[in-house]
């Protein structure tokens, strides 16, 4: 069934089965191959998108309840204010390793920032939970999220 729904900006048009997961449409239909696939069930947070600025875990969010909503990937992510501060921190602080759970770590820390410019440690780790790094590189993020708020505090 064709459904309409907004991307990065722009109205794309898919043909899709109304249960078909938003990463799938992403990744198969409109080969935007940034947001990852990792545990399909919502628990590791490698898909991560942003619906209307929230952090979504789009293995499991079937595209019929998008509607009218505003999706962002990473590939868009940059365009934001916090999305630019926090990936100009991953790569001040070296954050990447293997590199995998990244597109999904940087969607949750810019949706952080951009809600809360000024988070706690309590805040990060709340934002972060269900954000899985196989290489453990969680101390790199938490430095990166708090170079990202403190850059932003400083305009850039």
């Amino acid at each position: 069934m064709p459904l309409t729904i907004r991307v990065n900006g722009v109205d794309r048009t898919v043909d899709v089965d109304s249960d078909t997961p938003l990463l799938w449409v992403l990744r198969d239909v409109l080969g935007m191959t940034g947001t990852k696939f990792g545990c399909g069930m919502a628990l590791c947070g490698a898909c991560t998108v942003h619906v209307d600025g929230a952090p979504t875990r789009s293995c499991v969010t079937p595209i019929d309840s998008i509607s009218t909503s505003e999706i962002t990937t990473i590939e868009a992510i940059g365009a934001t204010a916090a999305g630019a501060e926090i990936q100009k921190a991953w790569l001040d602080r070296e954050v990447v390793q293997c590199g995998y759970c990244q597109s999904g770590q940087i969607m949750s820390a810019s949706a952080l920032l951009a809600s809360n410019p000024h988070p706690t440690d309590s805040d990060i780790d709340d934002a972060m939970s269900g954000n899985i790094c196989r290489c453990g590189t969680y101390v790199r993020i938490r430095e990166a999220i708090k170079h990202a708020a403190q850059s932003s505090g400083q305009g850039g």
